[in-house]
């Protein structure tokens, strides 16, 4: 079965970032038998929905009451969850992140549906290096309650014994059109672009290790196309089970960001450093880099958007225009 055979594919957090990218991706393919899920609250996200083709939407907190009802569905995508890393609410991440995902899962797995569910980088915890799939999870240490939710369900589904039956994608920095409704959760591409264009300067924290000079911390950036793109790819293959690093496998410093952006707005760069803040210099990272031998050996061989060109796209096609996914067309 390939995605564009199956009857219906649901997508939870269908208004997301991701979720909504993977439905325009999904569009682009032709398919469009789709039912989305999510919460809009009262936050402009409803824009990622309006260029995109979908049968039905379904409020979050409706979905699980609604499954006894819902039939032909061949796939989900279960990209919805609170993905703040300052969320304090345990209890919430509980049962919104964890709980939630357990059910849904369950309920794939019983009925032979394909389960892609989004797990995160954060379940790494502080470690800098060796970000591979294959290390034992109860080595993992996340840094803040997000990632340990996030973690808690792929430990829960190892010892379950269905992560062989199902995929977790461990996304790394994921930026692109339709993040504007993130909130602090939004990337530094899309802060920074405000903020140029507010102040005329980007800034960025200083360093405080002495093996790292002030810009040169690394990220391992994607771009929101390249992430749905692996993501479809790997729901299309039901062979591919388990855990997957979905990241460009190449760090890039905050310097070779900041001057992307500053290229694509025709500005010279003006950047300072500022003192990172005191609470978050022990939950620092100063690297990130995913492995991604196993995305590749699992038939993704498509070229990875260079950070430039990712970064150009974003700011001249979508952030200087107001455009979300599916605007492209406009002149």
């Amino acid at each position: 079965m390939t995605l564009i055979d199956s009857r219906r594919v649901l997508v939870t957090g269908g208004a997301g970032l991701i979720g909504s990218a993977v439905v325009w991706h999904l569009n682009r393919m032709g398919f469009d038998r789709i039912l989305i899920a999510d919460r809009m609250d009262r936050s402009e996200k409803w824009r990622n929905l309006v260029t995109l083709r979908y049968l039905d939407y379904l409020d979050a907190d409706d979905l699980l009451a609604a499954l006894p009802k819902i039939e032909h569905i061949d796939a989900i995508f279960h990209l919805g969850a609170c993905s703040a890393t300052t969320e304090t609410d345990s209890d919430f991440l509980m049962r919104n992140n964890f709980e939630f995902t357990k059910t849904l899962a369950h309920w794939a797995v019983e009925r032979g549906a394909r389960f892609v569910y989004a797990s995160s980088a954060a379940t790494y915890g502080a470690r800098e290096d060796d970000f591979r799939e294959d290390l034992p999870l109860h080595t993992l240490r996340p840094l803040n309650m997000y990632g340990y939710s996030k973690h808690l369900f792929d430990q829960y589904a190892s010892s379950a014994g269905i992560l062989d039956r199902i995929t977790g994608l461990k996304y790394f920095n994921v930026f692109g059109p339709n993040e504007d409704h993130k909130a602090d959760m939004r990337s530094v591409i899309h802060k920074a672009f405000h903020q140029i264009q507010s102040t005329g300067k980007l800034e960025l924290f200083k360093s405080h290790r002495p093996d790292f000079e002030d810009g040169c911390q690394q990220r391992d950036f994607l771009y929101v196309k390249d992430a749905v793109a692996m993501t479809v790819h790997l729901a299309g293959r039901p062979e591919a089970t388990g855990l997957y690093n979905l990241g460009s496998g190449t760090p890039h410093t905050w310097l070779d960001l900041a001057h992307a952006i500053f290229a694509a707005l025709d500005r010279e760069p003006n950047i300072e450093f500022i003192p990172m803040p005191e609470h978050l210099r022990g939950k620092y990272q100063y690297r990130t880099c995913a492995t991604i031998d196993k995305l590749r050996a699992a038939g993704y061989d498509a070229p990875l958007t260079p950070l430039a060109e990712a970064v150009g796209d974003y700011v001249r096609n979508y952030l200087l225009k107001d455009r979300r996914l599916g605007d492209e067309s406009l002149a």
